[in-house]
């Protein structure tokens, strides 16, 4: 056995179950964020097989929240499966986007920093990884998904749980509250820019 073998053994079995190499990635692009619940389930990410695009799909519910608390609200409890949003959790979301600090979310899609007031550019691009460990529990169904932000110097965790029965994936409890963690903030609200 050669020494590239175990390498291309570990990248050819990366969606099988086996361990992933680090900073393995996929770019999720949205050419419009879904504005309402019918929107986002008729997106072909809607089938919830790909975890990377159930993360995405994430991103999307929380910038809709900003705009829209019961839509926001009604699409997470969508991306929580057989979950739903507890009363914890709403308290939880509307204390982070408090004191106008709406543009954490923004900071998910590419060409969104601080120098730009986390404006995205398009289309609404979601860059999500994995690192060697986000495979640690997935035999039994969880896979820890790390998303970049434009005002972030670390991808941010998100954990996701596989309902067996039909292979989908859904936001597993309240992971998504490390998205909403402080960021830099927008040049305009910056002291010290």
């Amino acid at each position: 056995m050669g020494f590239f073998d175990d390498l291309k053994k570990t990248v050819s079995n990366a969606f099988s179950g086996a361990q992933t190499p680090a900073n393995v990635s996929q770019d999720i692009a949205f050419a419009d964020i879904p504005t309402t619940l019918e929107a986002m389930q008729a997106l072909p990410y809607a089938n919830m097989q790909n975890p990377y695009a159930v993360a995405a799909m994430c991103v999307c519910a929380l910038n809709v929240y900003v705009a829209d608390e019961n839509t926001g609200i009604a699409m997470m409890n969508f991306l929580k499966g057989p979950d739903s949003l507890t009363q914890s959790d709403i308290q939880f979301i509307r204390d982070r986007f408090r004191d106008n600090n709406t543009y954490k979310v923004r900071s998910y899609f590419h060409g969104a920093t601080p120098d730009n007031e986390y404006m995205p550019s398009s289309p609404y691009t979601v860059t999500v990884s994995e690192t060697p460990y986000s495979r640690d529990n997935f035999a039994d169904g969880y896979l820890q998904v790390f998303l970049h932000s434009g005002g972030a110097d670390t991808p941010r965790p998100l954990m996701l749980r596989q309902k067996k029965s039909t292979g989908e994936w859904f936001v597993f409890s309240d992971s998504f509250r490390g998205l909403l963690a402080d960021i830099r903030p927008p040049k305009s609200q910056n002291p010290w820019a």
